[in-house]
């Protein structure tokens, strides 16, 4: 991969993100900054941006192979995008999703779906959803060497459990079982926690009463970090835009005009022109020509 002079100079000054970066992070007050990414190309972008941390989400299921949720992708899909997005990263710190009944089953079965993460994808960490019910299993495979992140609130795997993509812990009793359980989250040794769609003051109180960061998405500005899907963002995802999305651009628009400009192109016989099309030298030519001739 080659770099300018100004990528060189300041891939001099940036370091290794790591679980430890985000724990001096939060010790400083200083905001974290995740995007997903699902391959290789955007990988390196957001690694060069200077991105503190990229997520390969199980999002990709909707993002990029077209389900509803993300309950059919399984742990060959994660692994073999996470694999893609590893060999773009210097910098960022490495995060893969556990997808659905990866972690479930079994805490042994968990520990080995980690370790792949790891051993296999060259990721840094792994997240996985759900709250009291999996601290055992986070202890198991913070025990055996890897970061585990923790997500609360709306957790996609369960949508079907909460009839829908609905904010969480919009009364007392549920928000403070958010609480509790990012508390105990943090007992079992998660090194940070992703909080989606749950109420700006609930989430900000969970942030003050831990001492890992917390990662808002949907849960306002008193996160430690914040993360959103790259395609929602960029405006590539046309299906429906979360509330909480904020669009620094429209990719998908111009794509559009793109495609079409090179259809018109087409059909108009204006592409390929001399300057996109390789050509023998004259003298070949003429040499094929009376050969074909003889």
């Amino acid at each position: 991969m080659s770099t300018t002079p100004i990528e060189s100079s300041q891939s001099q000054k940036r370091k290794k993100v790591t679980t430890r970066t985000f724990r001096l992070k939060k010790q400083h007050g200083e905001r974290i900054s995740m995007l997903t990414a699902y391959d290789f190309q955007t990988a390196v972008a957001l690694d060069q941006a200077g991105l503190d941390s990229i997520l390969v989400g199980d999002s990709l299921g909707m993002v990029v192979l077209g389900y509803e949720t993300t309950l059919p992708v399984t742990i060959d899909d994660m692994l073999h995008h996470c694999k893609a997005v590893a060999r773009g990263v210097r910098y960022a710190l490495l995060i893969g999703d556990m997808p659905f009944l990866s972690f479930q089953v079994s805490d042994n079965e968990a520990v080995r779906n980690a370790g792949r993460f790891l051993q296999e994808a060259g990721m840094d960490a792994v997240k996985l959803e759900g709250g009291r019910e999996r601290a055992e299993t986070i202890r198991r495979i913070v025990a055996t060497g890897i970061p585990v992140m923790g997500h609360l609130g709306l957790t996609p795997q369960s949508v079907r459990q909460f009839g829908g993509f609905l904010p969480q812990g919009l009364s007392a009793q549920p928000a403070r079982g958010l609480l509790e359980d990012a508390l105990i989250l943090q007992d079992a040794g998660c090194f940070g926690i992703v909080l989606e769609s749950v109420p700006a003051r609930l989430a900000a109180l969970i942030s003050q009463k831990l001492s890992i960061p917390t990662i808002g998405i949907g849960a306002g500005a008193g996160c430690d970090g914040q993360v959103l899907v790259t395609h929602d963002m960029l405006g590539l995802f046309e299906r429906f835009t979360p509330k909480f999305v904020k669009r620094y651009a429209n990719l998908y628009q111009e794509m559009m005009r793109a495609f079409s400009a090179y259809k018109e192109d087409v059909e108009a016989g204006s592409f390929p022109a001399s300057e996109h099309t390789v050509e023998m030298p004259d003298e070949e030519w003429e040499t094929l020509l009376k050969e074909l001739r003889e």
